[in-house]
């Protein structure tokens, strides 16, 4: 069936944030501004840029009191048959303080990795999450993994090495790219990938059987990191890092470095303010999409926002063109669909090449859930649900 105007816009709105919400952040990295020494060098400030990540998610929740209202007021005058079957709005805020504190510590550990590497590397490994939320999945939640889904694990694993080679090979062909700080940056960024996966687990146990709306769950955890963040900004100023740190005092995070550059460069304001609006429009769009059309359609759209990004960085050039890297992401790709069980089993299943019915006493390992991501709303309480998927590119 085709799609309405409607579905189509949300698609839209979907892959184009997602892609604007990468790229507003690299691009942020390779601007340069006079900094507080007097020296024109690039805005590398990945913690007051994940600051700036929680401002968009905050704004998920007033979006979430803006559509009730909404939504409300449309039904006043209707004479309700049958019980409301609005989500819980009312649960223990508390419960998403560890969630949060992973998103925290996955954002920033993720745009710090991405100062040091290529935007399509960034999200090609965010792959990489498959592999920890099966594992994690396996060993707390006491999940049984069926044969396609462990096949998933090891090719995802086989495209993280491809596209992982890809960009060792490529790192000294790109100037302003070192071959150690890309192996850095790419290991930063799936250790980033433990994180969010636990997030995915912590959530799966403790906040999805409570049925809240995902945009509040989304402006909550904003909320919560945001606070986290900025509370630990103030030890950041005094932390010595060395030569690791971008700014001139060589501490982990310098503040006030940031806005002198900001106030230099005033044109720095528009990747940081992209980034706020992307994450808060792609958060929107996402549980739209999973709502409107399928959790599956959101993965593929996830793919689109992939390639999308590699075209671009290819083309302003932030780098030039490894072979290796689109075979990675293909392999990477095709790892997907095998463990979420899309396209290509179902394809195989409905001409007869394929008969692997599961048994009733096997639960599938499956779960929707990210940093830039959004936790929708199911039937059936946790990973259990048939139409769920891991959304990591």
């Amino acid at each position: 069936m085709a799609w309405t105007k409607k579905q189509t816009l949300i698609a839209l709105l979907m892959v184009v944030t997602g892609s604007i919400n990468t790229l507003s952040t690299k691009w942020a990295d390779q601007m340069t501004a006079v900094n507080s020494a007097g020296d024109d060098v690039p805005f590398v400030h990945p913690y007051f840029q994940t600051d700036g990540m929680f401002i968009g998610e905050i704004s998920c929740m007033f979006a979430f009191y803006i559509l009730r209202c909404w939504t409300r007021r449309r039904r006043l005058g209707q004479v309700e048959m049958a019980p409301s079957n609005e989500q819980n709005t009312h649960f223990p805020k508390l419960v998403l303080l560890l969630p949060a504190m992973c998103d925290t510590l996955a954002t920033s550990t993720m745009y710090l990795g991405l100062t040091l590497t290529y935007a399509s590397s960034f999200q090609m490994l965010r792959g990489a999450v498959i592999v920890f939320t099966g594992l994690l999945s396996v060993a707390f939640l006491g999940r049984k993994m069926r044969y396609f889904q462990w096949i998933g694990i090891f090719v995802v694993i086989a495209g993280l090495v491809i596209v992982g080679v890809s960009d060792f090979i490529g790192g000294n062909e790109t100037s302003g790219y070192t071959t150690n700080g890309i192996i850095t940056g790419d290991l930063l960024i799936i250790a980033a990938q433990v994180v969010t996966a636990t997030q995915m687990v912590l959530e799966e146990k403790f906040v999805t059987k409570l049925n809240v709306p995902p945009l509040l769950v989304v402006g909550w955890e904003g909320l919560f990191g945001f606070t986290i963040m900025t509370i630990l900004l103030v030890p950041f100023n005094w932390i010595q890092v060395g030569a690791f740190s971008g700014n001139p005092r060589h501490v982990l995070e310098d503040i006030p470095d940031a806005f002198t550059q900001l106030g230099n460069n005033p044109t720095l304001i528009a990747p940081i303010v992209g980034n706020i609006v992307s994450i808060a429009f792609f958060n929107f769009a996402g549980v739209s999409v999973t709502k409107e059309l399928s959790a599956t359609t959101r993965m593929v759209l996830d793919s689109v926002r992939t390639f999308i990004i590699w075209i671009i960085a290819l083309l302003i050039p932030w780098q030039k063109f490894q072979y290796l890297q689109p075979i990675g992401f293909a392999v990477l790709l095709v790892g997907m669909m095998l463990y979420n069980d899309v396209v290509i089993l179902p394809i195989l299943r409905k001409y007869g090449w394929l008969n692997d019915a599961q048994p009733e006493d096997v639960e599938p390992v499956l779960a929707s859930s990210s940093s830039e991501r959004t936790t929708e709303s199911v039937e059936k309480d946790g990973i259990d649900n048939p139409n769920a998927t891991v959304e990591p590119l």
